[in-house]
């Protein structure tokens, strides 16, 4: 059985991830373009870094945040700008929200992490007014898009199980159509995102993917000998400029729909 990764360290995960969820949300949001004054609902929050996106950028009427990871709660609640955010501990398929209650509810990441992504997008559903907006974007896990793959395919050439979220397939644009359509939703539009991350020296690349909250204990767990020739065979596959920068690129694909009441 693959393992499923968590992130319980908000920390740890804004280090690995951080820059890279950046990236995306901004892109994601240019694309979105919501209106300013919206009630919004953020699915997933984890440690708040795309809830502040949405207060440095949308000029929320307000903002809920709910996720199931306390310590990513707690991490959230200390960041100052969101000090006027309401973050509480919760189930993405069991929302804790009344019907028609919100403008736009977003999944920002992390459909993939739902057990059961159709669940999860029918509670935002039931959650967003009549004419809101359901929208999510999620790295192309499966399609190679995710910003770290370069890892994966080398723990794949050596059969052992990376880790991985419930639902893989949740986010690539086909299973993204799908689980929109099936939900009711109209207006449909899909977005593919590129970004690109220039990390200073394989050094940096390499000590940021080792406390990783997913991939570092699969690497931790490996003999010496055998990490530091998978070490090597990661820093072959990579691009590494003449000035010694590590670039990565990442895939995430977006999609957004209306909901009116029949």
């Amino acid at each position: 059985m693959t393992n499923q990764i968590q992130f319980t360290d908000g920390t740890a995960y804004e280090r690995y991830m951080g820059v890279w969820s950046q990236l995306a949300g901004n892109a994601f949001l240019d694309w979105l373009a919501p209106k300013p004054n919206q009630q919004w609902l953020d699915v997933g929050c984890g440690n708040g870094a795309f809830t502040q996106m949405i207060v440095d950028r949308c000029a929320p009427n307000s903002i809920d945040g709910i996720d199931p990871a306390e310590a990513q709660l707690a991490y959230a609640r200390s960041v100052p700008k969101l000090s006027n955010a309401t973050f509480q501990q919760g189930d993405a398929m069991n929302l804790p929200y009344q019907n028609n209650n919100f403008d736009i509810a977003v999944m920002p990441l992390v459909l993939f992490f739902v057990p059961n992504p159709a669940q999860g997008v029918a509670e935002m559903v039931r959650v967003v007014k009549s004419g809101g907006t359901v929208t999510a974007y999620g790295w192309d896990l499966m399609g190679g898009g995710f910003p770290y793959e370069v890892l994966r395919q080398e723990l794949k050439i050596r059969n052992i199980s990376a880790p991985l979220p419930p639902s893989p397939d949740a986010s690539s644009q086909e299973s993204l159509y799908q689980l929109w359509t099936q939900a009711g939703l109209q207006h449909i539009e899909q977005k593919e995102i590129i970004v690109e991350r220039t990390f200073s020296s394989f050094d940096e690349y390499w000590s940021i993917v080792m406390v990783a909250p997913s991939l570092g204990a699969t690497l931790a767990a490996m003999p010496t000998d055998d990490l530091l020739t998978f070490k090597e065979a990661v820093r072959k596959r990579l691009h590494i400029n003449d000035n010694g920068e590590v670039v990565c690129k990442g895939r995430a694909n977006a999609i957004k729909g209306f909901f009116w009441d029949r």
